[in-house]
């Protein structure tokens, strides 16, 4: 069951650091802030002490699976505990982004430690407005930020956590096509105007193995990785 054995601290460098190549399946670690926090193509992830939902969480994927699809099964994960969370729809900006009301609240940072994945996910909880980093090209927001409620920190770990066994088993079981309708349900970018890693198009949807499909003159063209940005 993920979420045992559960190493918390106040504060810490990034959480991701706090999870070595020898923790068992489920583990976790938690702090209230990060003096350092990481994001996804070396970006950093900031956040107001004690405000935030900050966790890594120590996978070991079954060889069948492909492990970069976790990032999008975690994504779905948060999504749906948001959602259960707040009452509002949820989108997920491929590959690694959750979006409430048009701005990211979460975000989700996959990384290999041997055998393992340690998935690291970041819930702006109940930052408000000025405590919010300004400038990003999707407007950054939080829970509170949406609907003025301040809520229990530790309630939204273990739904997301909740959400998080269940999506993780079905993927170790049957692969990313089983959270497929989730997440295409979800999709924020689709139909949108992108570059997704140097290539101009409208994006398309999300294929089977979790690449974005963007649709250029010259055809349909599945993206595995790299920046995207908004045209």
């Amino acid at each position: 069951m993920i979420g045992f054995p559960r190493t918390h601290v106040p504060v810490c460098e990034s959480t991701q650091l706090l999870l070595g190549p020898e923790a068992p399946e489920g583990a976790i670690a938690t702090a209230d802030h990060q003096t350092a926090g990481r994001g996804r193509l070396g970006r950093r992830w900031v956040d107001a002490p004690a405000t935030a939902v900050i966790v890594s969480v120590c996978l070991r994927p079954p060889p069948k699976r492909r492990a970069p699809e976790l990032s999008l099964v975690a994504a779905v994960a948060v999504a749906c505990a948001l959602e259960a969370t707040t009452g509002a729809a949820a989108q997920i900006k491929w590959p690694n982004d959750v979006l409430l009301g048009g701005r990211k609240v979460a975000g989700i940072l996959a990384e290999m430690r041997g055998a393992a994945v340690v998935v690291g996910i970041g819930v702006n909880v109940n930052q408000t407005d000025d405590e919010l980093p300004a400038g990003a090209k999707v407007p950054a927001g939080s829970l509170h930020s949406l609907d003025g409620v301040v809520r229990d920190r530790e309630a939204v770990l273990a739904m997301l956590l909740a959400e998080l066994d269940r999506r993780y088993a079905a993927w170790c079981d049957e692969g990313l096509a089983v959270l497929g309708p989730e997440l295409n349900a979800r999709d924020f970018l689709l139909g949108r105007a992108v570059v997704a890693a140097g290539l101009a198009g409208t994006a398309a949807g999300i294929d089977g193995a979790g690449r974005l499909l963007v649709a250029t003159p010259d055809g349909t063209i599945p993206v595995e990785s790299g920046e995207i940005v908004l045209a």
